[in-house]
């Protein structure tokens, strides 16, 4: 298996492109572009667009015809019985005059619905953007594990080499050579699990950005961040999506409130006809139309209580957004703070580590030491230099993810330097719920432009 496994990462390495190396900004470019979270988010998006649409045509007027032929036998309005077929042609068109703000109320809900999904879409975006930086550490960070296994290998099997040289001269015993050879299988294993670990980076790498790594360069270096936790508190209050998201809640549903009370009060409507029959007898009307429910079984106030309700959770809904957005800033602030103290402890590790390994193995020349003392040294040297990757890894995507709390890993902040997606076309283009042809192509247009 392990065999296998380095085959298998050989040929990654041997085939991947080495013309262009690739960076960071490539890989959130990529990722950018390739995403179908983006992708179908702005397709909700686009429908949110439409409800407005749907809106704006309730304020207009509403004209359908009615077609109708069937059997008749009795009498006409002259008194002689008619027996035979009749057609009847009804064109009709009513429009609301008074409904005491019942449609305006429901066109702004639904643009306050198309602003807060905007935000949405700016939350997937810095998700997405975030597991790309992710996937391309990652890679890099496993990368360097698998040359740090294999550099390991490559020792220990000269330290058993040596064991068993001075074993033939009896210098050491057999159980010197034993635990060499075990250290030697357990390193091999460890090779196999790091390229494992690496296909397995690469495969992220892929689903994140849309393509397997190539020749990464080295990580740019990162973004920078408020002087203190308070400062970036206070940004992410300000700017995070799902705060303002939660904000648009609130509005949507003191609209909804209103929505409901309005649902008492009673509707004016204005309606015109006009009725035609195969025998030539024509009728004109027109009219005014007031309609109101008097009793409703307790429906319209239990929507009304309902409404209530909702916009009360909305509120708490805001509130918490808040309170997990300031905890996440903390949270991520700490864990880029624990990042930069591991990769500090980490060098000075490496470097006592060092300088026992060096003079333990020097020992052991002098026979002083035995094979098991060099190994355990190489491996406490090993190990250090592991922890040390893996912090500067941790602490490389600490700052990333402080952005991301704060609300500020996008396209834009970021400077990647490429259109993102613009919902305003698509919107101003339906906003006055289009009927004709012509803006029907314009819409076709639009989607085309955007690619989706």
């Amino acid at each position: 298996m392990r065999g296998i496994l380095s085959m298998a990462v050989a040929a990654l390495v041997a085939f991947a492109p080495v013309a262009q190396a690739e960076t960071l900004t490539d890989a959130l470019v990529s990722a950018y572009r390739n995403s179908q979270l983006l992708d179908k988010q702005a397709a909700v998006l686009r429908a949110a667009d439409e409800d407005v649409a749907q809106a704006v045509a309730t304020l207009r007027p509403v004209v359908e015809y009615t077609l109708s032929s069937g059997w008749r036998r009795g009498p006409n309005p002259a008194g002689v019985t008619v027996d035979g077929w009749s057609t009847t042609f009804d064109l009709s068109a009513s429009l609301m005059l008074l409904d005491f703000g019942r449609r305006t109320l429901g066109l702004e809900i639904r643009k306050e619905t198309v602003l807060a999904t905007r935000e949405a879409l700016r939350n997937i975006e810095q998700q997405v953007l975030f597991d790309a930086v992710a996937a391309f550490v990652d890679v890099q960070v496993n990368s360097q594990l698998v040359s740090l296994r294999q550099s390991n290998v490559r020792l220990v099997t000269q330290e058993l080499r040596a064991a068993q040289d001075r074993f033939e001269v009896g210098e050491v015993t057999r159980t010197d050579v034993s635990i060499a050879e075990a250290r030697l299988a357990a390193a091999r294993a460890a090779l196999s699990a790091a390229e494992g670990n690496l296909m397995v980076a690469r495969e992220a790498y892929k689903a994140a950005t849309g393509a397997y790594p190539g020749n990464l360069r080295a990580l740019p270096r990162a973004p920078q961040l408020p002087a203190t936790m308070d400062a970036a508190r206070d940004v992410a209050l300000k700017t995070h999506p799902l705060i303002a998201q939660a904000q648009r809640g609130v509005t949507i549903r003191d609209l909804a409130v209103k929505a409901a009370e309005a649902n008492f009060l009673p509707t004016l409507s204005a309606r015109a006809g006009l009725q035609t029959t195969d025998t030539g007898v024509e009728t004109q009307t027109f009219g005014l139309v007031l309609n109101q429910q008097l009793y409703s079984g307790g429906a319209k106030a239990s929507a009304l209580r309902k409404a209530i309700a909702e916009r009360d959770g909305a509120r708490a809904d805001l509130a918490q957004a808040g309170i997990q957005i300031s905890e996440a800033l903390g949270n991520a602030w700490a864990g880029l703070a624990v990042a930069n103290a591991q990769v500090s402890a980490g060098d000075q590790q490496i470097r006592a580590a060092q300088t026992a390994f060096e003079g333990v193995r020097e020992e052991a020349r002098l026979g002083a030491r035995t094979t098991l003392d060099v190994l355990n040294a190489e491996q406490e040297l090993l190990d250090a230099r592991v922890t040390r990757i893996e912090a500067e890894a941790q602490r490389y995507l600490g700052v990333y993810r402080v952005l991301q709390t704060m609300g500020l890993l996008t396209v834009d902040h970021l400077k990647l330097g490429i259109p993102t997606y613009d919902p305003a076309p698509y919107f101003n283009a339906v906003r006055n719920a289009p009927a004709h042809s012509a803006q029907g192509q314009k819409l076709d247009r639009i989607l085309e432009k955007i690619g989706r």
